[in-house]
């Protein structure tokens, strides 16, 4: 089990982040500054240190120093984040602002966790892994596109690798869209690993997550006395990217004022601090992602139409994960890979139902809502066997295809009694079936029963009696309620 340290003197959110990773499988140790841990704990012995920036005493990068090699992740508040892009020039392996998300706090753990039991390895491990960042979840990445690290055997995703292969050598701008939750700053972070920047930084802001009143000074910087507050001079993420890649995610949500300062970038390679009357040269590539339509946002004058061109000079389109076939079979078996050694097993596995399940869900939160639906299937399994039930997701007859369904429906009706005379045809439609179905069998079956010859999950048989009009009766059948 991971044993992590954290380093955080507010006590609520020092005790709300040990509570949040004990519930998931991990070892936690705390201390309330810098000197408290020196004095209660060897530091080098834990496999991650998560502390925030400005502490009592030293600040949080200082146990960079003193962790020898164990990683450091620095929590920061939105308006410190250039300051956690320095302690990341200073070693520490990641930043995550605050306030954050337990989402965001999990993924960033799992990941930074991964990738230095990862590291040691001269080759990438066999073994399928999930890569994520703090705020989104990604897709996860196999031996056969290990220098891309996405998992993706549909044409549409064959497609992404090649343009991606294509693109990443060059300093084209490129616009990656896709729903949210599929994996759009993992395409980001290919694109950079494969270019010649690859040894600089790969700076992520997401322009949707950065208080409207901050984005300005946070990307582009600011001199003393700007605007009230600023006592000092300091510079932005743009120029922290320099020489390396910028990726700016959610950009439809940037303001037109912000927007005006990126295009100078892009058109003439150098930034203006707010306040200031001086331009610097800075030399950064610059990838977008957006779940918005861009174009007609400009149209809207939402959005500036030519910065909307200069970014649109590569577009990358990501598919949802329900356009992607087989695809979420085979990333739905990664998580459960890891979230299985996380808790020290090896004999989880899908059943087949809930293997048919996560084929036809729609999925419409992505490969996060994958990776979530997973986690908690591993968390309540009382077996080997993960059903369908456990994943927390309702199927529809209508989510799955009618040929599947109808290929099925003999086989549901003939297990059930009495249910020979009333075996359906193909010009039976779904919703007719399922109400002679739970009229047929409800005096004699449970509703869990019910639900289960019917491939759905009791939430779902509950809210189509609801639309049908199909009130429950009052039997001899034992209550599973």
């Amino acid at each position: 089990m991971p044993h992590i340290l954290i380093v955080e003197d507010e006590t609520i959110i020092r005790s709300a982040l040990r509570r949040l990773l004990e519930r998931n499988q991990y070892q936690v140790s705390e201390a309330g500054s810098v000197q408290e841990a020196q004095e209660r704990f060897s530091i080098a012995t834990f496999d991650l240190i998560v502390s925030d920036l400005r502490l009592p005493g030293a600040p949080g990068t200082e146990l960079i120093k003193l962790g020898q090699g164990t990683p450091v992740l620095i929590m920061t508040s939105y308006a410190s984040l250039r300051s956690a892009v320095d302690s990341m020039k200073m070693g520490a392996v990641d930043y995550i602002a605050k306030p954050f998300d337990h989402d965001e706090m999990l993924q960033a753990v799992a990941r930074i966790l991964r990738d230095r039991q990862d590291a040691p390895a001269p080759a990438p491990s066999a073994e399928p892994r999930v890569a994520t960042a703090a705020g989104n979840g990604k897709a996860a990445s196999t031996p056969a596109n290990g220098e891309i690290g996405i998992i993706g055997s549909c044409p549409p995703m064959q497609e992404m690798f090649v343009k991606i292969r294509k693109v990443a050598p060059t300093d084209s701008n490129v616009l990656i869209q896709g729903e949210s939750g599929t994996g759009k700053e993992l395409v980001a972070r290919a694109l950079h690993n494969l270019s010649r920047r690859a040894k600089a930084p790969m700076i992520s802001v997401n322009c949707a997550a950065i208080p409207e009143t901050l984005i300005e000074s946070e990307l582009f910087g600011h001199e003393k006395g700007a605007f009230t507050g600023a006592s000092a001079g300091r510079a932005g993420l743009v120029e922290a990217a320099d020489g390396g890649t910028l990726f700016l995610d959610e950009i439809g949500e940037l303001p037109l004022e912000a927007q005006a300062r990126l295009l100078r970038v892009l058109q003439e390679g150098e930034i203006r601090r707010v306040g200031s009357v001086q331009s610097q040269k800075v030399d950064v590539r610059l990838i977008a992602a957006t779940h918005r339509d861009l174009k007609n946002l400009a149209k809207a004058g939402q959005f500036r139409e030519d910065l909307y061109y200069r970014l649109h000079v590569i577009a990358l389109k990501l598919p949802a994960l329900r356009e992607r076939g087989s695809d979420v079979n085979e990333i739905a078996s990664a998580f459960l890979a890891r979230q299985s050694a996380r808790i020290g097993r090896d004999d989880l596995h899908f059943s087949s139902e809930a293997e048919q399940a996560i084929r036809h869900y729609s999925w419409p939160g992505n490969v996060r809502e994958l990776e979530n639906a997973v986690e908690r299937a591993v968390i309540l399994s009382e077996s080997a066997e993960i059903s369908a039930d456990l994943l927390g997701i309702d199927i529809e007859l209508s989510d799955l295809e009618d040929d599947d369904v109808l290929d099925n429906l003999p086989t549901l009706a003939g297990s059930a009694a009495n249910s020979a005379s009333h075996e359906p045809t193909e010009d039976l439609s779904l919703e007719d079936y399922f109400q002679h179905f739970v009229l047929e069998h409800q005096d004699h079956m449970t509703e869990t029963e019910l639900a289960r010859k019917l491939g759905v999950s009791r939430k779902c048989l509950w809210e189509r009696r609801q639309r049908l009009g199909i009130p429950r009766r009052k039997s001899n059948v034992t209550s599973d309620n």
